[in-house]
């Protein structure tokens, strides 16, 4: 979970998800247990094993940065640093007008296309929240609609609903 206000769609897409078949969906506080010792699993190491398709949604600013430059503060990062070149692994960009249309953010996404050849999602224009207090306006920094990127997964993994609903 990254720190967008866009986290808060996570429990959609993941929901929405669990209604096809084959799915399974774990992060980070799922795995982790107390009192792991020397030998014992190595998290990221471990999901990447069994992970089919990797989704970052959202994708903040942070997150884009310290991946474009392979800083592994974070497990969800060390998942990432760890993944085959082979998994598909779709970044959703979430952030401020501002920070999307920041110059370094065009470097991070050359490196996260060209080098890692992740795939990076534009956001969307919408009404965004700015600043601590809640205004609106509209501007082109929000996360691809939690359906879309549930549709983008289901054509990917070609995924079949538990009920056999289209």
């Amino acid at each position: 979970m990254t720190g967008s206000v866009a986290s808060i769609n996570a429990p959609l897409i993941v929901s929405l998800l669990l209604q096809y078949q084959n799915v399974r969906v774990e992060g980070a506080a799922d795995v982790v247990k107390a009192g792991a010792h020397i030998g014992d699993p190595i998290l990221h190491i471990e999901l990447r094993r069994w992970a089919d398709i990797v989704l970052v949604a959202p994708c903040s600013a942070n997150t884009l940065s310290n991946d474009a430059h392979g800083l592994c503060d974070k497990q969800y990062i060390s998942l990432l640093r760890a993944l085959a070149p082979t998994t598909p692994t779709y970044m959703f960009l979430a952030m401020n007008t501002l920070m999307y249309e920041h110059p370094l953010t065009a470097e991070h996404l050359r490196v996260i296309r060209n080098v890692v050849c992740y795939q990076a999602v534009e956001p969307i224009g919408k009404n965004l929240a700015y600043g601590t207090l809640v205004f609106l306006f509209k501007g082109l920094g929000a996360m691809t609609e939690w359906r879309d990127i549930v549709k983008i997964v289901v054509n990917k993994m070609k995924l079949v609903r538990k009920d056999n609903k289209f």
